[in-house]
């Protein structure tokens, strides 16, 4: 067959990218997107993790579906796992043995899908923090911020009703976890756990309806939400951090395509591969050793994934208190607990907010905190990674004390206490650091680096010779705001009549005061300082950031330009 081009006629696939043109935009959707500037730095890999490992847990999960039966109705099996023949047990059970025995690649599609679990939800606590630690939630990232949130929390119970599934008995414990913690629920309990499990527990029909939210309900709610924050990154872009030509309204990067698409679709293979690897050498929930669930059996040394672990390791520390109000008994020792459970989460949910609140700021920021200059917030992410990871060791105290020879009781209390001491030394030392760094940082700008090499001068004294920084790191150690606390609204209005103070305004004046009076930060070095110094040299290079302290009020800025860099490492 020729393949000439008939004169006058458009090649083939021309004709189709026109055809497809005409309907749907692509040419001016692709010449408007496809060059945008993304800034890159190493920390951003954390939010591809997340973003592939979710990709994997889809593909492994769709190949799941085809092999597992979600029904509690009895079987006796007679399969290739030999302790098991003639055990009477659930066909969900019976099933996950088959694919973990008789499916070609089974057993390691199992473990695929649940270390990639793992991962993504490790990956999303880890994003978030960073997100946290150098303040891009700010606006105008707040939507964006609860939307990964929320994404957080369902992949957290997402992974519980999916290690769930196999009704074996490490999972059968995790659900009489669960029902423990429904019939503590006052007034409502018992109904409540009478529908969810379909009678008295186990029920009947617990399994199936697990497996509808796994894989229907849930993920469709987070493949949504996956798809928006997509979205809101690509809107606005990544954040960057300080530097000489970086500011809130230029945006230097590498363009969207080809570079970045490449390097996104490289680092897909390579967390997959990571993945796959592990699973082929580390063996993780492998239900054939646990046996079918029995009411009457509990599993040694049953604990839930990690990302679980906190929840029951606060009820576990929890004094099993009990008191009865209006003739109904409330089991304290697992109410608090769970009414604690949504109060640590949303304590970082909601602190963007509270800062903005407590600023006055409603700028755009698209320039990164570095966490040594923000030493409050800092000190309060790091107390809170210390609560969770308290609460984490507690929630395997059993394995602990057997572990370690220990007395489980010393251990419990150690939880107990340690709950309310370690956060608050966690914070005090976190603060200190950070506040230590920027005093660091203020020498290093007005003094330069020590060489290491000594000076004697003519009168005998010696010195410690420092070299300068260069101009640009001096700029990127200055470059960042320190806003002024707020004192409180004007005592007087408009027209100088007297205006109280609230209760509101008060309370956030004191927290202002927190972020940023005095004891919370370091003022950084100015230009006279520098000037002074060094006996009226030039300091243009310190940078027109240097000195200036800006209130954490202002206009409003403007959206941020993009700029592409060349190979050359310059910006267009």
């Amino acid at each position: 067959m020729s393949t000439e081009v008939r004169r006058g006629k458009a090649p083939a696939g021309e004709r189709a990218a026109d055809w497809a043109d005409g309907r749907l935009g692509i040419y001016g959707l692709g010449r408007a997107y496809l060059r945008k500037a993304f800034p890159d730095h190493w920390s951003f890999l954390l939010g591809e993790i997340c973003l592939w490992s979710f990709t994997v847990i889809i593909l492994t999960g769709v190949y799941l579906t085809l092999f597992f039966h979600p029904s509690m109705n009895e079987v006796v099996y007679d399969g290739s796992y030999a302790p098991l023949n003639g055990v009477r047990m659930s066909e969900a059970y019976a099933s996950t043995l088959d694919i973990s025995f008789e499916v070609r690649g089974g057993l390691l599609v199992r473990q695929i899908h649940h270390w990639a679990a793992l991962i993504f939800l490790a990956g999303m606590l880890l994003h978030m923090m960073r997100h946290f630690f150098t303040g891009s939630f700010r606006k105008p990232r707040e939507i964006n911020w609860l939307i990964g949130f929320t994404l957080l929390v369902l992949g957290m119970f997402e992974g519980l009703f999916g290690y769930s599934l196999p009704d074996d008995l490490l999972s059968g414990t995790g659900m009489r976890f669960m029902e423990g913690a429904i019939l503590a629920t006052p007034l409502v309990g018992s109904y409540v756990s009478m529908f969810f499990f379909g009678g008295e527990f186990p029920g009947d029909d617990v399994v199936p309806r697990l497996y509808s939210l796994h894989v229907l309900l849930i993920p469709g709610l987070m493949l949504g939400l996956v798809v928006a924050h997509l979205i809101y990154v690509f809107y606005h872009k990544h954040t960057q951090w300080a530097g000489p030509g970086k500011n809130e309204r230029v945006v230097r990067g590498a363009p969207f395509f080809p570079h970045y698409t490449a390097k996104a679709g490289g680092f897909f293979f390579l967390v997959f591969g990571v993945i796959t690897a592990i699973s082929a050498v580390a063996t993780i929930n492998p239900v054939w050793l646990y046996g079918p669930y029995r009411p009457d059996q509990v599993s040694t040394g049953a604990q839930p994934d990690w990302y679980m672990g906190f929840v029951e390791g606060m009820i576990r520390a929890m004094p099993g208190w009990e008191i009865n109000v209006g003739g109904y008994t409330l089991a304290l020792g697992v109410l608090i607990p769970l009414a604690l459970f949504p109060v640590i989460l949303l304590a970082i949910a909601f602190y963007p907010f509270i800062e903005s609140w407590a600023t006055g700021d409603k700028r755009e920021h698209h320039l990164l905190d570095r966490p040594r200059n923000r030493p409050v917030r800092t000190a309060l992410g790091a107390a809170w990674i210390a609560l969770y990871l308290i609460l984490l060791a507690g929630g395997g105290n059993d394995l602990v004390a057997t572990r370690l020879h220990l007395s489980i009781n010393t251990i419990t209390w150690s939880i107990r206490i340690g709950v309310f001491v370690v956060p608050v030394l966690v914070y005090l030392a976190t603060k200190r650091i950070c506040l230590g760094l920027q005093r660091r940082d203020r020498e290093r700008v007005l003094h330069g680096r020590e060489s290491g090499m000594i000076r004697r001068l003519p009168h005998g004294e010696f010195t410690e010779v420092h070299e300068p920084l260069s101009p640009s790191e001096r700029y990127t150690l200055t470059a960042h705001e320190q806003p002024v606390p707020l004192d409180g609204e004007p005592r007087t209005d408009a027209n100088g009549v007297p205006r109280p103070l609230t209760r509101s305004m008060r309370l956030r004046a004191r927290v202002s005061r927190m972020l940023y009076g005095e004891g919370a930060q370091v003022r950084k070095p100015t230009a006279e300082e520098y000037r002074e110094l060094h006996d009226g040299r030039p300091h243009a290079e310190v940078g027109s950031s240097v000195g200036s302290d800006v209130s954490s009020s202002g206009a409003e800025a403007h959206p941020p330009r993009a700029y592409a860099q060349g190979p050359d490492g310059t910006s267009r």
